[in-house]
């Protein structure tokens, strides 16, 4: 397969240009990129080429939450390698979030701790290390999640997922756009031993089952797909249940704060990392 290189130079403070890099590589999986790298003046990403939405692109940079940030970038054919298996090859150390440990299968954890997640290592984000997946970690081993079902928007690697069922959720049903995602979060559910409790489809918010409703919605996505979404995730929520939104920047907040009125949400509190931020509201 043929991938594509994409360049980006970011023009930022030099203090703001790793959260540069870190936000744009969330968002621009969104237009098909699946391996990042980082280059002195921005980010080098790497794309399938019959995958990669330059239009998409385009758009998440017009609204790239940044606002000071400009991002100008260039495509070129990549070297032709396999740059998943190149990130397979290097994995990535075990990390601590609150009672969890996550590995990769390889780098095995030195210490001891009450759940263990191991997470088959194809791509940087979803393996714990990027602040949003630490901060919704983090919130859920504060809830009650037992026998409570969990509906995972853009579940990535299932991280979240295998994480809720561990804390004690009796179903996950997990999407995402992307179809390796789906595979990989399978894979993942089935070296953890939890694939009798976890679904996945592939798709956007209209593969939500819609004669299934949830206690708990978690969806670390982009700002503006939780904008278009919101209204789906309620949809599909039961009474006295919660929704935990992560994936934007603090800046973002007020927006989603917004949004949230619209559908008789009640605010219950915030999380912070790095500028990465985690809302969380209550359906009644």
């Amino acid at each position: 397969m043929q991938y594509k290189k994409v360049a980006f130079i970011i023009n930022t403070d030099k203090i703001y240009l790793q959260d540069c890099r870190d936000l744009l590589a969330a968002c621009s999986v969104e237009a098909g990129l699946e391996s990042f790298e980082d280059s002195d003046d921005g980010l080098v990403g790497y794309a399938q080429g019959d995958m990669l939405d330059v239009d998409r692109l385009k758009g998440i940079l017009q609204y790239f939450p940044i606002k000071h940030a400009r991002i100008t970038f260039s495509i070129e054919d990549a070297e032709n390698k396999d740059w998943n298996e190149l990130w397979e090859n290097e994995g990535f150390q075990p990390i601590t979030i609150g009672d969890f440990i996550v590995h990769d299968g390889r780098h095995l954890p030195t210490t001891e701790a009450n759940f263990m997640i191991e997470i088959d290592a194809k791509q940087a984000f979803g393996t714990g290390n990027h602040e949003t997946t630490k901060i919704i970690i983090e919130e859920l081993q504060g809830m009650d999640l037992q026998g409570k079902t969990v509906l995972d928007c853009g579940c990535g690697t299932g991280i979240l997922g295998i994480a809720a069922i561990k804390l004690g959720a009796s179903m996950v049903v997990g999407y995402d756009v992307d179809e390796w995602s789906v595979s990989n979060a399978r894979h993942n559910a089935i070296i953890n031993r939890v694939e009798n409790c976890y679904k996945v489809f592939h798709g956007d918010r209209n593969v939500i089952p819609i004669n299934e409703h949830f206690d708990i919605v978690v969806a670390n996505i982009t700002r503006n797909v939780l904008l278009e979404d919101m209204r789906y995730f309620v949809n599909s929520m039961n009474d006295d249940s919660y929704l935990l939104l992560s994936g934007f920047y603090d800046s973002d907040s007020p927006l989603l704060m917004e949004k949230s009125s619209e559908y008789n949400l009640s605010f219950v509190s915030r999380r912070s990392e790095n500028n990465w931020c985690l809302l969380k509201f209550h359906y009644e």
